[in-house]
């Protein structure tokens, strides 16, 4: 419920903790290979997806009116466009700087699952975002059937 604060406080000051959804309509859109390098099946070969993800960025508002600049969101989620993402320690990373390639590649600390991808960019968004933002929470959806993400209650 909001709370009352006299006429003297700015609209700013009176709107207390905000959500801003990125994405959540209409999905942010993703094209990136990965593989899952110990994983039994198909999914340990190179492949990609075209992914969705939507974020939620909760903070104080900003003079400017606002929690974040949605292309501030945007930005980063855009640098795995057209990226191969693969687990440090994985021979392809080799192989693609080898073919001039090392550019393309995104190093993850585990393996490039939609969960993964969901707390990198998460932890990425927190440190980037300017320090009104108090909570990041993302969504990555690999496929209609698979997806990742988590409540903003939870931490």
């Amino acid at each position: 419920m909001p709370q009352r604060l006299s006429q003297e406080h700015s609209l700013v000051e009176r709107a207390g903790v905000r959500t801003i959804h990125v994405g959540r309509d209409r999905p942010i859109r993703v094209s990136a290979g990965h593989r899952i390098l110990h994983h039994d099946g198909k999914c340990s070969r190179p492949h990609g997806h075209n992914y969705e993800i939507s974020v939620s960025v909760t903070g104080e508002l900003t003079q400017e009116g606002w929690v974040v600049d949605k292309g501030e969101v945007t930005d980063h989620i855009d640098e795995w466009d057209h990226m191969f993402l693969l687990q440090k320690g994985d021979p392809l990373i080799e192989a693609f700087e080898a073919a001039g390639d090392g550019d393309a590649v995104v190093v993850l600390e585990a393996p490039p699952t939609a969960e993964v991808m969901a707390v990198v960019l998460e932890e990425k968004l927190l440190d980037a975002l300017p320090e009104n933002v108090t909570d990041v929470a993302v969504e990555v959806s690999e496929t209609a059937e698979l997806s990742s993400s988590r409540s903003l209650t939870d931490k």
